[in-house]
């Protein structure tokens, strides 16, 4: 049972008249539609990822209105199908997580920016910054300068994103160059409304098929020598083109505020907008209508920028401070730039006060501006904001105090009863035989295994390319080196970046493949090897684990010429633990592939805790497990939390007062998987677990036999 979006795909049928709530990334999705976009693909990941995920549910919509929706297998594929707009009038749209998602697009974007495009092209990027972001710190705005494309970044305000969308393709169509705009996390959630348009269906589509396809046109090539020509293009005709249109539909919003501070002014990313307005409220410069005290130009535009109106703006004013997220400060250069070749001598600021790295979130912001506030505002130096920046971090100090010692930290982990578990609690084991292996981690759930209590991995170079990253290693290392991949970054990239180099360089490696059935640490959606529904339906009535011996990689690998394959399942910790040994000692010299079966453990819930419920409301009989530890037993040592991280596995006091060492517990929450017990047989541990089998509605004679027994246990009791 997958995610359901039908109130999202209803929301995307409404018409003009009609007004949409919801979030920013499901109004995107909806603008899309408005502007009459062919075609839409994209890669999972972040809150981005709503749009694809809502478009491929909605495919029977889709159809009606002609419009193409793919899920592509990686980002590079996805930039690879804007191609159809070089020589096409067809608008289309592809979305992925920045900026790893743009790298991996990275040579598709380039060879699409330099031929251009004639159909509206738009690439949805989710940015995302600082600390709590869960991808490397970069910033989109480098490629859309290098390879001459629109970068846009709306004001967080459905209406106006929706806006940015329509125009965002015709800004592409008029200068010919792709347009890419970027979501931060907070515009993807931002909830709101705006009043809709009816959906076009696109003149050329699914529905309404071209008869011929367009004539050869070598300048339509990314290729020498008309690469030449095309860069020549960029300067002399598309973004004159680009900045024309910017200007003349008043894309960039120039804000003269209340006039109290005319003097000043402030130039802001459009995503931004937002926080700085509750910054600047803070500092007593704006009320809580958005009215701001100085004069604003929102850059719902970041690139180009348009020169004439950033001078215009700047001219004759005391002071402009940039507000710009993450570094380098490309937009504060290229303003720097500009003023000077015009002689424009107004003092300029940015980065000198502007947090340089992380989030610009409302404390960040209200932190930075206190600095250009008081020295060309000094009577509001001793407004609210400082006074509330104080107080967070007394606030802070006063819980620290009352804590007394620091809070233990709490990484994050595998979900409860993931199948990826297991096998690091094996790889843990297996070590303890062979000696520590250098182990190449992945993008993926199975990353969770760099955080204790398994603290495993020694670098993470790309989705799918574990593989390929440990062939500086291997060759220098004594023991063999592990790579660990998922299904999902298996078909990504690994098969051909990783698996396909060591068959042909014959590397001596070992390979760890999590197969669980899903692109999981994305949203769980489907990939090739997933199972189809028959197969998952029938997973549902034997409880069992999926497999598919249609489609599976097993197949693949062998089809490629992989000859020591070993297929376990991923909670039997014994059998795990003895085939990684075998990998790391055999005599075969080449590339060995281990794949760990269990399916996504929160996919399994989705599809059997309906079936269940079910089964509880008709009144059948329902079996599921336990597993406890006898109190009794336990000693205290916690060597099975240790081996395993489970957050359903944890501690208690020890109810022998003769006794100190809290013992073990399993809480509520536990899903029964099964690797308490399975780690303490592999690992010899202590007998302390057990395996309780609890039955809902029995049957009459489990009723009789548990009465039977329960009238023993008394008998004995008493005795």
């Amino acid at each position: 049972m997958e995610v359901s979006f039908s109130k999202e795909i209803e929301a995307l049928r409404l018409g003009a008249g009609q007004t949409f709530h919801g979030e920013g990334i499901l109004a995107i999705t909806k603008g899309l539609l408005q502007s009459g976009v062919a075609y839409v693909g994209g890669y999972q990941g972040a809150p981005v990822s709503h749009l694809l995920d809502v478009m491929v549910q909605a495919k029977p919509y889709m159809d009606e209105l002609g419009v193409h929706v793919e899920a592509c297998s990686n980002e590079a594929s996805a930039a690879a199908m804007l191609g159809a707009s070089i020589h096409y009038p067809l608008r289309g749209a592809v979305t992925w997580k920045s900026i790893v998602g743009t790298n991996v697009a990275a040579d598709a974007l380039s060879n699409l920016s330099s031929p251009g495009v004639k159909g509206g092209v738009l690439i949805v990027v989710g940015e995302d910054y600082g600390e709590g972001a869960s991808v490397i710190q970069e910033r989109t705005h480098a490629y859309a300068l290098k390879s001459g494309m629109c970068l846009l970044d709306p004001r967080p305000e459905l209406a106006q994103m929706v806006r940015m969308v329509e125009h965002g393709f015709a800004l592409s169509e008029a200068s010919n160059m792709p347009c890419m705009m970027e979501l931060r996390i907070r515009a993807c959630h931002v909830r709101g409304s705006f009043d809709c348009s009816d959906n076009v269906a696109p003149a050329i589509s699914t529905r309404a098929l071209m008869s011929e396809p367009a004539g050869f046109d070598y300048m339509r090539l990314a290729h020498p020598p008309v690469t030449f020509r095309q860069e020549k293009l960029k300067g002399e005709e598309r973004i004159p083109a680009a900045r024309r249109y910017i200007v003349e539909h008043e894309l960039n919003e120039d804000l003269p505020g209340s006039g109290a501070h005319a003097d000043l002014g402030i130039v802001v990313q459009g995503g931004l907008f937002n926080a700085l307005q509750r910054a600047l409220q803070l500092h007593g410069l704006a009320d809580a209508f958005g009215e701001s005290a100085i004069p604003m130009l929102v850059l719902n535009v970041t690139c180009p920028l348009v020169p004439e109106q950033l001078a215009a703006f700047c001219a004759g004013k005391r002071a402009v401070l940039v507000v710009e997220e993450g570094q380098p400060e490309y937009i504060e250069q290229e303003i720097a730039t500009l003023l000077r070749r015009r002689d424009i001598q107004t003092p300029l600021h940015g980065k000198d006060f502007i947090p340089l790295a992380g989030e610009l979130g409302v404390e960040a912001l209200a932190g930075g501006l206190g600095g250009w506030v008081a020295r060309y505002l000094p009577q509001r130096a001793d407004a609210g904001a400082n006074d509330l920046l104080a107080a967070n971090r007394d606030r802070r100090a006063a819980v620290a105090k009352m804590l007394e010692t620091p809070l233990p930290t709490r990484p994050p982990g595998f979900c409860i009863g993931c199948p990826e578990r297991p096998v690091f609690s094996a790889l843990k084991l297996a070590q303890q035989d062979t000696g520590p292996v250098h182990i190449a981690a992945d993008i993926g759930c199975h990353a969770f295994g760099t955080f204790e209590p398994f603290s495993m991995g020694h670098s993470i170079l790309g989705y799918g390319m574990s593989l390929a990253s440990r062939a500086g290693v291997s060759p220098v290392m004594q023991r063999r080196v592990l790579s660990v991949m998922g299904d999902g970054g298996f078909w990504h990239n690994g098969l051909l970046t990783g698996v396909q180099s060591a068959l042909f360089n014959g590397d001596d490696a070992v390979l760890l493949i999590f197969k669980n059935g899903y692109t999981s640490a994305t949203g769980t959606q489907d990939i090739i090897s997933t199972p189809d529904e028959a197969i998952k339906e029938a997973a549902v009535d034997k409880q069992q684990s999926l497999v598919d011996k249609n489609k599976t990689i097993e197949s693949t690998l062998r089809g490629l010429g992989v000859q020591w394959l070993r297929t376990v399942h991923s909670y039997d910790v014994a059998a795990m633990r003895s085939t990684l040994t075998e990998a790391f000692t055999s005599d075969f010299n080449g590339l060995k592939v281990v794949i760990a079966e269990g399916e996504c453990q929160l996919e399994r819930q989705r599809r059997i805790k309906p079936w269940i419920a079910s089964l509880l409301q008709r009144g059948e009989r329902v079996l599921r497990v336990k597993y406890g530890v006898d109190e009794d037993v336990c000693n205290g040592d916690h060597a099975c939390i240790r081996l395993s991280g489970c957050p359903t596995l944890t501690v208690k006091d020890n109810p022998d007062p003769l006794k100190v060492d809290p013992v073990a517990t399993v809480i509520d929450g536990c899903v029964g998987c099964g690797l308490c017990g399975s780690n303490a047989h592999a690992a010899t541990l202590c007998p302390s677990f057990y395996r309780a089998e609890i039955v809902q509605n029995p049957r009459w004679h489990e009723r009789l036999w548990q009465g039977l027994r329960g009238a023993v246990v008394r008998s004995l009791q008493t005795a």
